[in-house]
């Protein structure tokens, strides 16, 4: 008895005009339209890191010396807390990261220092450890932040963990540096920054939970 033999028709696709395309010319056309969205992602992600380098090189440069400490008052730490709120993490610790290297590398882009410190002696000067704490404070931020609930509560709660962070990583290195007692450290590295602070971690809050309401009105 002849057995009947079913003809496969090839597989094709059809593109939006109505023409019948086959499958492996259809995904040549993908896999070359693919590439050519790595370097647009690539080429912003690279202005985001300079353009927040930059924020932070600028908040820098807002400082008030104190007399009684090597610990200037200056904005970084809000221009910190804010790109970890706005960031991803990947980015924003490559951002600080990136901060860092330029400072390191000699651009003025370090708080005013009395010491004259510049370039890499800036990162072991007293400030180093506020400085190296950074690139780990942003992205633990960044991280909280994108797995709350993001509203204002959420984002303060955020920034301060990456504040805190900050704190203890500058307080240590300023215990190694000067052997001070823990009342001293807190005196010099800790209590006169809390209430700037907190102004810093409220205003970084308020920015990022405006900015996620936009964004769930617009979708």
């Amino acid at each position: 008895m002849p057995l009947a033999i079913e003809r496969r028709k090839p597989t094709c696709n059809r593109s939006p005009e109505g023409i019948r395309l086959s499958r492996h010319l259809s995904a040549s056309l993908v896999n070359a339209a693919v590439p050519t969205t790595f370097p647009a992602t690539w080429l912003r992600s690279v202005g985001i890191v300079l353009a927040g380098s930059t924020l932070v090189a600028v908040c820098a440069h807002v400082a008030l010396p104190l007399y009684f400490t090597p610990v200037p008052l200056t904005l970084q730490p809000f221009a910190v807390l804010l790109l970890g709120l706005l960031l991803s993490p990947r980015l924003a610790a490559g951002t600080l990261a990136a901060y860092l290297a330029e400072g390191a590398l000699g651009l003025p882009v370090f708080a005013p220092s009395p010491l004259a410190f510049g370039g890499m002696a800036h990162l072991f000067g007293p400030t180093g450890g506020y400085l190296l704490a950074y690139p780990l404070a942003c992205a633990l931020i960044s991280l909280l932040w994108r797995r709350s609930n993001r509203t204002f509560t959420a984002a303060a709660l955020s920034a301060a963990a990456g504040n805190l962070a900050i704190l203890i990583f500058g307080t240590l290195w300023l215990a190694v540096l000067t052997h001070a007692s823990v009342q001293s450290l807190l005196t010099i590295s800790v209590l006169p920054f809390l209430p700037g602070d907190a102004l810093k971690i409220a205003a970084a809050a308020a920015i990022a939970a405006g900015r996620e309401r936009l964004r769930r009105r617009s979708v």
